[in-house]
């Protein structure tokens, strides 16, 4: 990487007529192997370089990128870029963040694996010892959809026209797989996965393939039930989408657009008060870690819902002014473009283990899969097909298919009544266990 072709850059735009501008630099490459039944279909490498940049002509602004980084595209680039935003009506929240509030050293959050490249070969022998423990783990486990193993390498700098210039490099190691179980001509699939940012902190791929293998055949058996309303228990994958919800509704642009159902809730009660979330960019090794935002702010410690009380929403420098708030260094490069994006988001965890809190629940729905997007970001409805396993009489009875289950996300917050204690951050978004007291499961 090459950051002075981000300084060259921003300088040209200043030559141009800029009063103000940032860019991000970007280097990435990407390694995977994916295997199917043993053999190999797939093994890829792809390496790319963008430059987004963004530049302010007093208060009207514009943005470009590309990833041709020849002198020629670029020059190019900072033309159209700056000519654009002397043709953009003026709005008063454009702007950089104050200089004073950038990110000074950069701190090393361990996010990157320095033992050098991943060979295809160990991609590869990854994947088939992953899939194949899967196949191994019981006789009906008879097909498979496939394992892959990939890797990733990125480099960032970020830079502004006031002088500031800061990088990092991170990596992330991933391996999945998506066994078939069968029996009395019925077939059920269902996957496990490991992510790290160093390959040494990635799952067994054999651990990997059991759990995935364990899952499916959890699912044989499957049947629908009638509709009714009974507790329901999300398990941590799944309740970490209901967590993610939660954070899209609280970012700055959904906000000032008027689209969220957290709208003018800043310091109001919208979760039961075991129910705490926050978002954190600064844990070592975190997948979601990164030492700066996408405008060089710090990242930091934000606490999203304290106690079951909205007790900030999420920022970047634009969407604060213009809720007349300041930024929560929550800036997130889409493109060319800042939008907002979290970092380590979780819902802390509670006291109970998931076996007590479905011990303690006589009769409802485990949840261990969510199909479709039916959340609505202004009203706060939730309505989404699932599967998982029924509850009688405190234990897991049998496997559920082809229900859906709704409510109102605020409703469901508000009724959580049990917080587990298996809080993993396995990815960029975490829960625990959860259950709410009361939702409609629809079926028959």
């Amino acid at each position: 990487m090459n950051p002075d072709l981000l300084v060259s850059a921003l300088a040209r735009a200043t030559r141009l007529g800029a009063t103000a501008a940032d860019g991000y630099l970007v280097e990435d490459s990407h390694g995977s192997a994916s295997v199917r039944l043993g053999e190999v279909e797939t093994v890829t490498h792809a390496r790319q370089q963008r430059l987004s940049l963004r530049v302010f002509v007093g208060r009207a602004s514009a943005a470009a990128s590309t990833s041709d980084l020849s002198r020629e595209s670029l020059e190019r680039v900072v033309e159209e870029a700056t000519s654009l935003a002397r043709a953009t009506a003026e709005d008063p929240h454009a702007g950089l963040p104050d200089p004073a509030t950038l990110i000074g050293e950069v701190p090393d959050l361990g996010l990157e694996d320095t033992t050098g490249e991943t060979a295809p070969e160990t991609r590869i022998e990854a994947a088939r010892a992953c899939e194949a423990a899967a196949l191994a783990a019981d006789p009906r486990i008879t097909n498979s959809e496939g394992a892959e193993c990939s890797d990733r390498r990125a480099r960032y700098a970020y830079a502004t026209s006031h002088g500031s210039l800061r990088g990092y490099a991170t990596t992330a190691f991933g391996l999945n797989v998506t066994p078939v179980a069968a029996e009395h001509g019925e077939m059920q699939r269902d996957y496990w996965y490991s992510s790290a940012r160093v390959r040494a902190a990635l799952e067994d791929p054999a651990a990997v393939g059991r759990t995935a293998a364990a899952r499916a055949l959890r699912r044989l058996g499957a049947r629908k039930v009638k509709t009714t309303e009974v507790p329901v228990i999300f398990d941590p994958e799944t309740a970490a989408s209901l967590v993610r919800a939660i954070a899209g509704a609280a970012s700055g642009p959904s906000l000032y657009r008027r689209a969220s159902f957290l709208l003018d809730r800043l310091g109001a009660k919208i979760a039961a008060p075991a129910v705490t979330i926050v978002d954190d960019g600064t844990i070592p090794g975190a997948l979601g870690s990164r030492p700066f935002d996408g405008e060089g702010l710090p990242t930091r410690r934000t606490p999203l819902v304290q106690d079951g009380v909205l007790v900030s929403y999420l920022l970047d420098t634009y969407s604060a002014r213009k809720l007349g708030l300041a930024s929560t260094h929550h800036a997130a490069r889409d493109g060319a473009g800042v939008t907002v994006g979290t970092t380590n988001l979780m819902l802390l965890p509670g006291a109970a283990s998931p076996d007590e809190l479905i011990r303690s629940t006589r009769r409802g729905l485990y949840v261990t899969e969510l199909i479709g997007f039916g959340v609505n970001g202004v009203t706060g409805d939730y309505s989404r097909g699932a599967s998982g396993l029924w509850i009688e009489a405190g234990e897991l009875a049998y496997p559920v298919e082809e229900v859906t289950v709704a409510g109102n996300l605020l409703e469901m917050f508000a009724a959580i009544d049990g917080v587990g204690n298996d809080l993993a951050l396995r990815d960029r978004t975490a829960s625990p266990t959860l259950r709410i007291g009361r939702m409609v499961v629809a079926g028959n």
